[in-house]
Parts: C-alpha cells; structure tokens; sequence
C-alpha cells in the first residue's frame, strides 16, 4: 500500500472542535435556559459564547445563529470589550474547523476584526488574545511567517500586560510556533517556561495545556514514552478542574494516550485505550464523543497496512456512526476517500475510482491544501496500481507543488520517491533518475532531521535537567534567606528582652516597661504564630477551611498564654525589688570604677 495511505488528517478537520469544547448536546437546552434568564448583555454575550461553541459540536447552522445573535447583542451594547469578545468568540468556534477553508477563513475574519477593535480602544489584553489565537490559527493554513509575525506581535504587547495567565498562554502558543518550525530546542524552552508560570500562579487548566504541549513536543521527536507521560499528567490534572466538560474532556484524554500508545508500537494497549475511551462515551450518553475514537481506530488498521480489517471496521455499526457525524457537518468527502483508499489497498480498482470521484469535489472546492495534497497522495496510488501511470504522475506532481509551497520536505520526498518509480515504469528514465536523485537530497535532509531529533532528545533531556537545578538552587536560595530572616527575628526578639530586663534593673517608670513589654510579647507570639502558620501549610495545603480551623485552635491555646506570661513577667519587671537592687549594685560598680581611674 501506498506511503499516503494513513489518514490521520481526519482527526484535524473532525474532532478539533470536540475535543476543544466537548459538551453532552443535551446541554444545549440548559445553556438555552440560562440564555433566557440572562438580562444584562454581559450576561447574554457569555452565555452566547458558551451556546455557540457547544453548537459547533451538535448544528453548526444553529451555531452561526447564535453566534451572529453574539456579535449583534454586543454591537447594540456599544461595550468596545464586549464587541472585541464577540468577535474573538466567533473566530475560536471556526477555528475548531480549520482545516475546511470556509471555516478558516471565517475564523482569520473574525479574529482580524477583534484586533483592530482592541486596538483601537487600547484593550491591550483582548489584542494580545487576539494575536495569539491568529497565530495559533495561521499554523493549520500552514502560513509560518505570519504565525511568527503574529507570536512576536501577542509577545511585545504581552510584555506591558501585567497577566500572568495571558503570558502563560503567549508562551506555549510561541512554543507552538517554534515547534512547526523545526526549532525544537527553543520550542521546548518556551514549553517549560509556560508551565513553570501555570504552577506559579496555581491555574490548573493552564498547567493541563502545558502538559499537553510537553507530551505533543516529545511525540514529535518520537521520544514516547515521555510523550505518554506528560499526557497522563495532563489526564490527572482534570481532577483539580472543576468546569462542566471536564467528564468529556477524559474521554479525549483517554483516546488520545491510546494513540500516543499505537504510535510506540504498542497495539494491544492502544486498543485498551480506545475502547476505555468508548465506555467512557457511551457512560455519558454522547455519541459525537466517540468520533475522535473511531478515528483512531480506522488509522490504526490502515497503519497497521490491515485494509480488509479497516473495511470491515467502517462497515460496522461504529464506522456508520462515523460517517453519519461526517455527513452532517458537510465532510462526507473525507468518508469516501477512507473507502478510496481502503479499496485501493484491498486491489478493487472500480470501486476505488468511484469513491475518488465522489470525494475529489470535497477536496478541491472545500479542503485545505495539506489536505488536498494527502489527497492527490492517495489517489496517485490508485493510479498506480491499476496501471495508469501517466494519470499517477500527473497528480503526484500537484501534490508536490502544494508540499513545496508549505515546506513539507517528508510529502515531497515520498512524492519524489514515487515518481522515480513511474517515470521508469512508463519508460521516461531521464525524469526517473532526476526524481530518483532529488529524492536522495531529500532523503539526506530527512536523515539529518532525524539525526537531530536524536540530539534533540538528548538536548531536551539536559534542558530539563538544567531547567530542575535552577529550580533546586532558587528553592535552596529562598530557603537560606528564610532562614537568616529567622535567626534575624529570633536574634532580635532576644535582644529586646535583654533591654526588657535591663530595664526591670533600673529606675524606669512602670509605664514604659509595660509598653515596652507588650511590644516585645507580641513580638513573641506573632513569631511562634509564623512559624506554626509555615509548619501546618504544609497539612492543610492551603485549603481556607482548615487553616481556619487551626489558626483558631493555636490562637485558644496561645492568647491565654500569652496574657498570662506577659502580666506575670511585666509584674515582675516593675516590682523594683531584687532587680532594682541589682541596678543599684552594678551601677555602683561602675561608678567606683571610673572614680579609681581619675585618681
């Protein structure tokens, strides 16, 4: 079977939506509920928001309606951030589509007009978040130069904004960028930075993006094992989350680690995994949510190189379903070209052509070029199976015109590839051995690639390591300041109860020693107080209730004590007896000494 066979594009232009905005479609009518209560138009643009992308996932018509209702309620407002959220919120929904090019280029309209709004009225964060998700969306064109532009353009504004989540998000999108463009290393850095931030200000649900980021990061350089790793810690940072798509956003998670487990080689779990994620599925009685599972399932049976098992897979009950959810949202074409290929690699010729036939409209009118490219892959191999070897070449070569446009040097090296065998097939050994050779060029630029991905590994191991002792010795720093500010507090609380004594020793007025007194027992005890409050953190973690609980059970057994302590010593200190008499005896001392010495 053919180098393009595997169609793991489906999950680009299905299941983005799904897995960004996940709800059970019986949520609709609880959103539309809240939408009839809401009367201020904060209110109703929010609930809008959350109505319209959850549409996306159910009648993409319903969702252009209330999302056109969105725009209109703000525009009537003449709220500028309500306008700039709008329109944000209209360009994210497309986005989940990007790889249709009406939805994409209805999602850079959207996010354009957000900008220059923001801009205008100097809403410097909603322009930052505006950039961002331009360049995010620019990477699904695949337009690099504009991503970067966009990145550096949501960076510099970022740098002004005093948002820590806003920069934690320009981060992993910058490390996006990087990433795309084959710059690992610094890809990897703006990963790590991005999370270190997430943990800092404690937001879980930027931590879970950083984590899914790391593990996608690792998956690129075929390290996958820590790959695997970083998407359980994303899973396991669900359970700090508590938004309402948090059960859906499981059953992707789950799906997810299970291709990450196909991609090792290991099937078996891979297959636990995505029938793990059925169940899951099925538990929360939302069909659409399985759609990202049988997606991974057909792709793994054709990268399995298992045609008649992906045949029998897309003629089950399942595969039905995954055709019926394509229909509905206008990609019935990626569906025939599954069939297209699948039949090609079974050898059914006829059948082949007519799933072509019926897919090629979806692929020229509607998808996006990578796409279209795939594509043209897919049916060159057709062609060439059944003999029609000029027709191969034909198509071959549009696709590697599309993989010369975007840069994509591993589709123009199997395009090569294949075209020096039809050249000789059909007799043009000239153009064979030119194609032969460029795909040696391109083969040595690939095994260089991959010899970089092997240093990268190991590059992103040391940054790591280095990235873990920076946070060792800035801990150890704070630590070592925290204890000298101790001994600093300690030294000093002791010094003032030398001075209280020394006092208590001399003719000074009961007024002074009491406040004086009171000064230093508060001291004392707001001291004992820091240093217990420091001790139970580490119980508690942090959680408000049971702080309460034992700073009033402390404070119980520590006032007492310290109004008892502080009468009973003041008491002492100002009864003029022994310590009086002590004064007057060291100050005699001193004053027969210094007699002796001017005699």
């Amino acid at each position: 079977m053919s180098c393009f066979r595997k169609l793991v594009f489906l999950s680009s232009i299905v299941l983005i939506g799904v897995s960004t905005f996940g709800q059970e479609a019986a949520a609709v009518d609880t959103i539309k509920a809240s939408l009839a209560k809401a009367t201020t138009a904060a209110e109703k643009v929010s609930v809008l928001d959350n109505l319209s992308r959850t549409l996306m996932n159910v009648n993409i018509q319903e969702a252009d309606k209330y999302g056109q209702q969105m725009v209109e309620v703000a525009e009537e407002s003449r709220d500028r951030e309500l306008m700039v959220k709008a329109y944000i919120s209209n360009g994210l929904r497309n986005s989940y589509f990007a790889g249709v090019k009406e939805y994409l280029k209805k999602s850079i309209d959207y996010y354009e007009k957000g900008l220059s709004l923001a801009r205008e009225n100097r809403l410097e964060e909603l322009a930052t978040d505006a950039l961002t998700k331009l360049a995010s969306v620019y990477l699904s064109v695949p337009d690099y130069d504009k991503a970067s532009d966009y990145i550096g353009q949501a960076a510099s504004t970022a740098s002004v904004v005093e948002n820590d989540s806003l920069q934690s998000v320009v981060l992993q999108t910058q490390g996006d960028v990087h990433l795309a463009k084959n710059a690992k290393i610094e890809a990897l850095r703006f990963y790590l930075s991005s999370l270190r931030l997430a943990e800092k200000i404690k937001d879980h649900r930027l931590i879970r993006d950083s984590y899914v980021r790391l593990s996608n990061f690792y998956s690129k350089i075929e390290d996958h094992d820590r790959a695997i790793d970083y998407y359980t810690l994303a899973y396991k940072e669900l359970d700090n989350m508590d938004t309402r798509n948090v059960p859906y956003q499981r059953v992707i998670d789950i799906n997810s680690i299970g291709n990450l487990f196909a991609a090792k080689k290991s099937y078996d779990l891979a297959i636990k995994y995505h029938e793990r994620s059925l169940a899951m599925a099925d538990s929360l009685k939302f069909p659409n949510l399985k759609v990202p599972t049988y997606v991974s399932l057909l792709n793994h049976y054709l990268g399995r190189d298992e045609p008649e098992l992906a045949l029998q897979f897309l003629n089950s009950k399942q595969g039905k379903n995954l055709l019926t959810f394509l229909s509905q949202f206008g990609l019935s074409g990626a569906g025939d070209d599954a069939y297209a290929v699948i039949y090609t690699g079974i050898g059914k010729i006829d059948s082949a052509k007519y799933y072509f036939e019926k897919a090629s409209a979806y692929y020229e009118n509607i998808a996006n070029e990578m796409m279209r490219a795939n594509f043209y892959g897919h049916k060159a191999a057709m062609y060439k199976k059944s003999g029609e070897y000029n027709k191969s070449i034909d198509i071959l070569l549009k696709a590697q015109e599309i993989a010369k446009k975007n840069g994509q040097l591993e589709l123009l090296s199997k395009a090569a590839k294949e075209l020096d065998t039809l050249y000789a097939l059909s007799g043009n050994y000239e153009l064979s051995r030119q194609y032969g050779s460029l795909h040696y060029l391109y083969k040595d630029s690939l095994d260089k690639l991959s010899r970089e991905k092997e240093l990268v590994q190991v590059e992103a191991q040391d940054e790591q390591e280095r990235q873990r002792i920076l946070a060792e010795e800035m801990a150890e720093k704070k630590r070592r300041r925290n204890n000298i500010q101790y001994l600093g507090i300690t030294i000093g609380i002791a010094a003032f109860f030398v001075v209280l004594v020394l006092l208590g020793m001399f003719k000074v007025s009961e007024g002074m020693i009491k406040a004086i007194g009171f000064f230093v027992f508060l001291m004392l005890f707001e001291f004992i107080f820091l240093v217990f409050k420091k001790k139970i953190a580490g119980i508690t973690h942090g959680e408000p209730l049971k702080d309460l609980f034992f700073m009033i059970g402390l404070a119980a057994l520590l006032l007492p004590l310290h109004h008892w302590l502080e009468h009973r010593v003041i008491k002492f200190l100002t009864s003029h007896n022994r310590l009086t008499a002590a004064g007057r005896h060291i100050r005699s001392k001193l004053f027969r000494r210094s007699g002796k010495d001017e005699h």
